[in-house]
């Protein structure tokens, strides 16, 4: 449990409150909470030899990327003491997702890490019970997944962040209330909702079947998920459930399947922002437009705020950056880089690049991410989420990033929506062995009422999405496009099961499928073949 787990609707409002109120404060506080609690670890001694005054801090420590510490890190994962980096002993190392912008990292992690999620889980009841009538009488059916651990060379585990947050005594001895009351067993976890609705179209049968037996079938080999859900099942026939479950599943369409199965359902929960943000249409489809809510904003470096209008669309969706949780540094995008700016001094309307200082040892590290100030509440940021630094398309002087070609995609997708298939996942490559080099945009697709393979795709259809993606990209895209340094873009259809392929192979090579993002740009040889075998059709603008 957090320190506000068991405090009532009002006494966590107070807490939101003074937060949100005393934001330079606490900053302050928790800057020299950290720096005087570690000053004796060799990485801030190398810096700050003892002191605690927060202008020497930022005078002398230098602003650092995952690779500038890894050096430090890969001490603690192979057996030297943590105070090396941290004064409060490392307990967990923390694996990044890797698909984003690179190999996976390993982020030293304790319980402060816990009690920051922990507290976080209890913001986004509050927030929900205020916004959405009615969610308190019911329970949650939540897609949670797990991975295996394992162990590091010095013998401390390493897992993901929600893995390490859904096994620690803070979820197990989670409040008996309302949000943390679930439709299953903690023993079956899933993965995320489309991922889940995936599953549920592959094996509705299986299920039904199940149902009307009232026995698990053999498939399920895991002892406590077959122990648990045979409980439920308790043997008992139930035809009449079945029959209408497949009723409906058995549909050609699956748009709203979700309210059809789950009619009582008050929102959808699921992260909507940054390379989720694709999935939004599905989800929409799938779930007959309930209210979409991205509750919080958090990485395996730390966790950084909530979401305090769960009911705006997902492409406005901000987060307010709670100043408790880590010591958070802002690089202007524009403008002089050195002027780094406190969360209490950032501007409205403006982007910046994260930096985070925490209790676990990090300090001063860039994650990545790039923000814009979208408002306050009371005097704390809210923060719209803009892409991923660095990661983009480019061949000659054009640079897309991430969220230019996530706007692009969108456009092409409404053209897509006109025809009877929809978009089910994508990804890009820069390919330069061409003379001049051009995008190629892989596009997974299904049929609404048709198996792909019998498909016959509409080119008219597909060449006005290649025009609209083209058009949807900046002057400076456009302007390579006209001299002809740049080549038309392609779009790329590939083969049902694809996207999977590609999930596969990332954990061939020891990524954790709880971590795994489709990456928005390929740059692996091997990811790059497993697309390539998969095409089915190309269609290019060659003008």
């Amino acid at each position: 449990m957090s320190i506000i787990s068991n405090f009532n609707e009002e006494k966590k409002e107070k807490v939101l409150e003074d937060l949100t109120w005393n934001v330079k404060q606490i900053q302050d506080n928790l800057l020299k909470e950290i720096i005087t609690l570690n000053a004796e670890t060799e990485y801030l001694q190398d810096y700050l030899h003892g002191s605690s005054v927060k202008e020497l801090f930022k005078k002398n420590l230098p602003i650092v990327t995952y690779k500038d510490v890894k050096p430090y890190i890969d001490r603690v994962v192979n057996g030297e003491p943590s105070t090396i980096i941290s004064a409060i002993p490392t307990t967990t190392f923390l694996r990044s997702s890797g698909t984003s912008g690179g190999a996976q990292n390993y982020i030293p992690s304790n319980n402060k890490f816990l009690e920051g999620y922990a507290f976080l889980y209890d913001l986004r009841m509050l927030v929900i019970s205020k916004h959405v009538k009615g969610v308190e009488k019911g329970k949650g059916m939540m897609f949670f997944l797990t991975c295996l651990e394992t162990t590091a060379a010095g013998g401390l585990p390493i897992e993901t962040a929600s893995s390490n947050f859904l096994k620690s005594d803070y979820f197990k001895n989670r409040p008996n209330n309302w949000y943390y009351s679930y439709t299953s067993p903690d023993e079956v976890m899933l993965g995320s909702l489309v991922r889940a609705i995936k599953v549920l179209e592959d094996s509705w049968k299986d299920l039904c079947s199940d149902i009307r037996s009232g026995h698990l079938s053999e498939r399920i080999t895991d002892s406590c998920c077959r122990n648990s859900v045979s409980i439920i099942l308790g043997g008992q026939p139930r035809p009449e459930l079945s029959d209408e479950i497949q009723k409906f599943c058995s549909q050609k369409s699956w748009k709203g399947i979700m309210t059809m199965l789950w009619p009582q359902t008050k929102c959808i929960e699921a992260v909507a922002t940054g390379s989720m943000a694709k999935y939004v249409p599905i989800l929409k489809y799938y779930c007959n437009d309930l209210p979409l809510f991205s509750p919080t904003y958090t990485s395996s470096e730390t966790v950084f705020g909530v979401n305090l209008d769960p009911l705006c669309k997902p492409e406005d969706v901000s987060y307010t950056l709670m100043p408790n949780l880590s010591y958070f540094e802002f690089i202007p995008t524009e403008g002089d880089n050195d002027d780094i700016v406190d969360l209490a001094d950032v501007k409205l309307g403006c982007s910046y690049l994260l930096l985070v200082t925490n209790l676990w040892g990090l300090y001063r590290m860039k994650i990545g991410d790039i923000l814009q100030v979208t408002g306050f509440y009371n005097k704390a940021p809210q923060f719209r989420f803009l892409r991923r630094e660095g990661v983009v398309l480019n061949i000659q002087t054009d640079l897309t990033n991430e969220e230019d070609l996530f706007k692009a995609v969108n456009r092409a997708k409404m053209v897509l929506d006109s025809s009877d298939l929809r978009l089910i996942d994508f990804t890009s490559y820069a390919d330069i062995s061409t003379s001049p080099g051009h995008y190629e945009i892989y596009w997974e697709v299904k049929a609404i009422n048709q198996d792909i393979k019998d498909l016959e795709f509409d080119e008219k259809t597909f060449l006005e999405c290649c025009l609209v993606m083209e058009d949807s990209l900046d002057d400076e895209y456009k302007e390579c496009r006209l001299y002809r340094s740049v080549g038309p873009l392609e779009i790329r259809v590939v083969n049902d099961g694809t996207f999977d392929s590609l999930m596969d192979l990332y954990i061939s090579k020891g990524g954790a499928i709880t971590q795994y993002k489709t990456p928005t740009c390929i740059t692996s040889e091997k990811s790059l073949q497993v697309l390539e075998t998969n095409v089915v059709a190309r269609f290019s603008n060659t003008h």
